[in-house]
């Protein structure tokens, strides 16, 4: 799927929601090998106190600036796409496309999406019939097959 971005100079909220959030956000991705990074030690910059061990990240944590402050916008106006599309300055499937990004960024599938059929499974005590091929029945058609049941055969290949 291809990565969304929109300008965020057409936001007119994007940079003071920037100056809000700390200088030097949590990275969720090394850089060097692009695996999800761990936090081992959590400090208290009042008291000093800290926590060491190994902390997971919230799915969150691995969102885009971007899409972050596309969630507080959508939570801000209770997802109502018309007063998020007037705040953003995007349009109606801008938004939903954005939406639905979020959605599957979050290990989620958008709903609407087309349901993935599992595979069938062979019936154990049924054999099952070799493919026929073009050429399986032009050899067939050869060897006395009616052209009309080499016609109807090939309309089944496709």
């Amino acid at each position: 799927m291809p990565k969304f971005s929109f300008n965020k100079d057409d936001i007119p909220n994007f940079k003071s929601f920037m100056k809000e959030k700390a200088t030097y956000p949590v990275i969720s991705q090394c850089p060097v090998c692009h695996h999800d990074l761990v936090v081992e030690r959590l400090a208290c910059e009042h008291c000093g106190s800290a926590v060491e061990g190994r902390f997971t990240l919230s799915k969150f944590n691995y969102l885009d600036t971007d899409k972050l402050y596309f969630i507080e916008i959508f939570v801000k106006n209770r997802g109502n796409i018309k007063a998020i599309e007037k705040e953003m300055n995007l349009s109606y499937p801008t938004i939903k496309k954005l939406l639905d990004e979020v959605i599957i960024t979050l290990g989620y599938k958008p709903e609407g999406a087309p349901a993935e059929e599992p595979a069938a499974e062979p019936e154990k005590d049924q054999p099952q019939e070799p493919k026929t091929t073009k050429s399986d029945i032009l050899d067939k058609l050869s060897q006395g097959m009616s052209v009309e049941e080499a016609l109807e055969k090939l309309k089944k290949l496709r």
